[in-house]
């Protein structure tokens, strides 16, 4: 089962590709709650050098909230992560299926809204 819904911005540097991507989410209804720079992270801790690589941690309230009130708990599998990642030829870009994410949990209504975050996210990633 593939855990990601992957798109290629073929051209696109990591900081552009990073401007569409949080345009397309905000259009989408999501908002960005976290950020790393793991390039930079990575550098930092233990010195070690890597293509451009970011984390954007996603979230669309109103489909966090159906969530939650499904199941209490499930604030440890969110936000959705949106990972930008230099590649040649352009930056991929990544983000988690929910509905991948979602499938150690037993309750089908969760798995319900899972199925629209990842429509959401999708259409997001295919749209920026």
């Amino acid at each position: 089962m593939a855990y990601t819904h992957d798109r290629m911005m073929a051209g696109a540097g990591i900081d552009d590709a990073e401007a569409r991507v949080r345009a397309a989410l905000t259009e989408a209804g999501f908002g960005v709650l976290t950020e790393i720079d793991v390039k930079a992270t990575m550098k930092k801790k233990i010195d070690k050098d890597m293509d451009g690589y970011k984390i954007l941690g996603s979230c669309n309230p109103n489909m966090a909230w159906e969530a939650m009130g499904l199941e209490p708990r499930i604030g440890a599998m969110l936000p959705c992560n949106v990972i930008l990642r230099s590649v040649e030829g352009g930056t991929e870009v990544s983000a988690i299926d929910p509905v991948a994410s979602m499938a150690a949990v037993d309750n089908q209504e969760l798995h319900a809204v899972a199925g629209q975050v990842r429509d959401m996210l999708v259409r997001a990633v295919d749209a920026a």
